[in-house]
């Protein structure tokens, strides 16, 4: 067994005491919102929540949830987050596959194509003019086709590609695999890590996004939660900062309502990344170079 010294153990207690103070300072907002979105509104604005709800009740649920195409909105976004994740998949791992390949011709030139279309941003008029000759302005592809890839996680995904042994790609076309083959069979299945970070980065990307949806969205049936929940949020009074209920008994504090929105925002990334967490450890380090 080996004993630490006097140094080594004031290191370790340090670098204990500020992981544990930068936990805390990570986790404290999270359950300061929960609690607050869970207090009646006098608790809020008297301060006296801290890190418990006071007062408990439900009533700035009560007022999101029944806003006239809250579920419908809920709906779009599932939809969106999806289907994007799933087309921003494909068209990565196609980008990234044969990037990855020193027999490919015009790799390095398309690389630098790739590489440089991060370093410039057209606008959000050209863009905006774009979507529009298009013509699909106004639909849901409008979210799904200008998103299909991020070129940054190609690139990331392209340098996982080229840690995976050669010997393994040889092996298979020994056996007679084709290109497909050998994506679907070795590459795929041996990046299960990278391939879950990917999806997430995506997949949270896409759900957290509003902007663009307020830009190219007017069709109020196609609208994701962000957008509406945004609404919410601008819509009350932000002079007063008091919102009345339906029969207009009842006021809530603004900040009580903007609260339980961010809670209703956040609740399926919360609930979906315990599953996928023992896959985002195993790929933090994708796209690391091998010693």
């Amino acid at each position: 067994m080996k004993f630490l010294t006097t140094g080594e153990k004031i290191f370790t207690w340090c670098n204990y005491t500020f992981l544990a103070l930068l936990a805390a300072a990570t986790l404290y907002p999270f359950l300061y919102v929960i609690s607050a979105s869970l207090s009646s509104s006098e608790a809020v604005l008297s301060g006296d929540v801290v890190l418990f709800p006071k007062e408990w009740t439900l009533q700035a649920f009560r007022q999101v949830l029944t806003e006239s195409g809250i579920w419908r909105a809920y709906g779009n976004t599932v939809f969106y987050t999806i289907d994007a994740t799933c087309l921003q998949m494909v068209f990565t791992i196609m980008g990234a596959y044969p990037l990855s390949k020193k027999r490919f011709m015009g790799r390095t030139p398309i690389s630098f194509f790739i590489a440089f279309t991060m370093l410039f941003n057209a606008g959000m008029i050209p863009f905006y003019l774009t979507i529009k000759e298009l013509g699909i302005l106004n639909t849901r592809w409008a979210l799904l086709i200008p998103f299909a890839v991020t070129t940054f996680l190609v690139i990331l995904l392209r340098t996982h590609f080229q840690s995976v042994p050669e010997e393994m790609e040889e092996a298979a076309k020994v056996d007679g695999a084709s290109d497909f083959q050998i994506l679907t069979r070795i590459y795929l299945p041996v990046s299960k890590p990278a391939l879950a970070t990917i999806s997430l980065f995506y997949a949270v990307g896409t759900w957290n996004s509003y902007f663009w949806a307020m830009v190219l969205i007017q069709d109020e049936s196609k609208i994701p939660l962000q957008v509406l929940l945004r609404r919410l949020v601008v819509s009350m009074n932000p002079t007063e900062g008091m919102m009345a209920t339906t029969d207009s008994t009842v006021l809530f504090s603004q900040e009580t309502v903007i609260y339980a929105t961010i809670v209703i925002a956040i609740i399926p990334v919360i609930v979906v990344y315990p599953f996928i967490q023992k896959y985002f450890t195993a790929g933090a380090m994708v796209g690391s170079v091998k010693g």
